[in-house]
Parts: C-alpha cells; structure tokens; sequence
C-alpha cells in the first residue's frame, strides 16, 4: 500500500505542504507526491491512501494544477466506489469563499463515489499557524485513524 500525497496549486503553497508531509511519512511508509495536473482519474487504488492537499485561488477558484483534475472527474464521471481519501484545504478566510477550491475537489470526488475520511482540515492563510505544522499534524491523524489503520 502506498499513501499518496496529491496536492493541487496555484503559487506552490500546497505541493510545499505535501512535500513536507512526504518528509515526514517516508521514513516509514511508501509515499508517493504527485500535482492533481498529471493525474489519470481512472488510476486510483482502493488499497492506496490518498491525501489530498488542495488550494483556493482568487474568490473561491480551483487553483490551476486542480483544474484539469476536476473537469476530468466531471466529464468521465469513473467509479470511484471503494476509493478513500482525505482532504486539506487551504485558503484565507478574510475571502468569502474561504478554502472552497478543496471543496470543488472534494465535490467532484464524492460525486463519483470516493469516500472522504477523517477530519477536514484546513489551514488559513489569515492565521499565525504554520501551514506545514498543521498539515502534517492533519497527515498523522488521519493516517491513525484511517479506516484500515493496521494495514497504514
């Protein structure tokens, strides 16, 4: 089983984050890091983990590495029954449409059957938290509380 880490990013934020997740996972577990952009909609694995990691651009706007991802998930609609993964947003809640570019990821992935596990998280840019800090807080969590934990 490998835990893969995909991010969606307009400036870099979230692939830092995932990175630094990766950093600290693959000391004992097989992570994998990969940008939403280059992803095939039809390449997931019930026996992976994905934790996906995913920006806001601009009033509530998928940012540009999620683009793609999302309009694929929306015109071939795969079946995505058994698939699990959670979701860390990220975003600046002084914008009304605070960290809604995970949410568009985290629609477009339920609508075609994938199960979100564990808590949402969510860093805001408004905040003094450091968003590597609490992503991979939010990693390890998940991971503990992932609906096969043994097998993580």
């Amino acid at each position: 089983m490998t835990i893969r880490i995909i991010f969606g990013t307009e400036s870099g934020n979230a692939e830092l984050i995932a990175s630094d997740i990766e950093d600290q996972l693959s000391a004992d577990h097989e992570v994998e890091v990969e940008d939403l952009a280059e992803i095939d909609v039809n390449d997931f694995s019930a026996d992976d983990v994905h934790l996906v990691i995913c920006s806001t651009h601009g009033e509530g706007d998928l940012p540009y590495s999620a683009q793609p991802f999302v309009a694929a998930l929306n015109e071939a609609t795969p079946d995505l029954t058994g698939i699990h993964y959670a979701m860390f947003g990220l975003g600046d809640s002084t914008y009304k449409n605070y960290s809604r570019g995970s949410e568009r990821v985290d629609e477009a992935l339920t609508d075609c059957g994938a199960k979100r596990v564990g808590d949402y998280g969510r860093h805001d840019a408004a905040s003094s938290q450091d968003p590597s800090e609490l992503g991979i807080a939010w990693a390890e969590q998940t991971l503990a509380a992932w609906p096969v934990a043994s097998a993580v």
